[in-house]
């Protein structure tokens, strides 16, 4: 790995760690679906303002339907549940959830599209569950019921990633490919029609947005633009130079970062059950990613080519 490569690697998983920080700031005082919307709307803007300056040629080759629909999976659900997660848990325990997406990537592929399970990638969900448990009953914030609610958030957004990860193998890699760059911005509009009305329902009920001051907006600028829209375009490149599984690593790094933005900004404690929870799901996550014969590497292969993260 080149060390340009290198550092685009460390400044993807510092920018997607930064995504659960800007979260727990917005998601409190937006409420969970307001912040999810503002979130894929503004990340929907800046990428078709970075399409309009690269003068991208919009050729969606008749796939506008399935584009959308997997923005739905691979960003408006993840998106929301993400944001409920940080009504209750740290920035730093749900960067750590966000690691379970390659195995929650296998057992989709075993369960529904007859990819083959093999003995290190079930230890590896194993070990990932053992991660996960450990985290929650040990880790710095008391063992509750809205803990339990978060991580199963988090772990419904890991699975819509996985599950999105073979339906764009499926839906547009195996049927001709389409730009990378129109795949993440038709998404992110998918994802924002979607999130729309059930943004505007809770707008209704509660409107959230005179509450917010500078910092949330802020936090929803960055979350949208730096977080959505830019990290989507350095992953793809990096995809394209480095190559999906290798490019999966960025997993592996972004715990730590979201751990540390939340223990320097928002104050959050650290602890042991980080290192212990966090160190079983990256033994998991390499289970599930070490090189492998090609038949038994296609489900990391497809997590990776989906275009959702955190």
């Amino acid at each position: 790995m080149k060390p340009t490569d290198l550092i685009r690697l460390l400044s993807l998983a510092a920018i997607w760690g930064a995504s659960f920080l800007f979260l727990r700031i917005s998601a409190p005082v937006l409420g969970p679906l307001t912040a999810a919307f503002l979130r894929v709307l503004i990340g929907a803007l800046t990428l078709l303002a970075c399409l309009a300056m690269m003068r991208v040629r919009w050729d969606m080759r008749g796939k506008w339907r399935q584009v959308m629909v997997l923005g739905v999976i691979n960003s408006g659900i993840p998106f929301a549940m993400y944001s409920f997660a940080a009504l209750w848990l740290p920035a730093g325990y749900s960067a750590v959830f966000n690691a379970m997406t390659p195995l929650m990537g296998v057992l989709i592929g075993a369960l529904c599209f007859s990819e083959r399970l093999t003995l290190a990638k079930a230890g590896g969900v194993v070990l990932g569950v053992a991660g996960v448990a450990v985290l929650t009953r040990t880790g710095p914030v008391a063992f509750s019921p809205q803990v339990l609610l978060g991580a199963a958030a988090c772990l419904v957004a890991t699975a819509c990633y996985g599950l999105a990860g073979f339906l764009a193998r499926r839906w547009i890699t195996a049927q001709g490919g389409l730009d990378a760059r129109l795949v993440a911005t038709g998404s992110m509009i998918g994802a924002t029609l979607f999130l729309l009305p059930f943004s505007a329902v809770a707008l209704m009920r509660e409107n959230t947005l005179p509450a917010a001051g500078p910092g949330v907006w802020m936090a929803m600028l960055g979350v949208g633009m730096l977080c959505t829209a830019i990290a989507y375009i350095l992953y793809y490149r990096l995809i394209a130079d480095l190559g999906p599984v290798r490019s999966l690593t960025v997993t592996f790094l972004i715990p730590p970062f979201g751990i540390v933005w939340g223990a320097i900004f928002l104050g959050e404690q650290l602890s042991w059950a980080h290192a212990a929870g966090g160190a079983l799901i990256g033994m998991a996550v390499w289970l599930v990613l070490r090189p492998a014969a090609p038949a038994a590497s296609a489900s990391a292969n497809a997590v990776a080519s989906g275009p959702g993260r955190p």
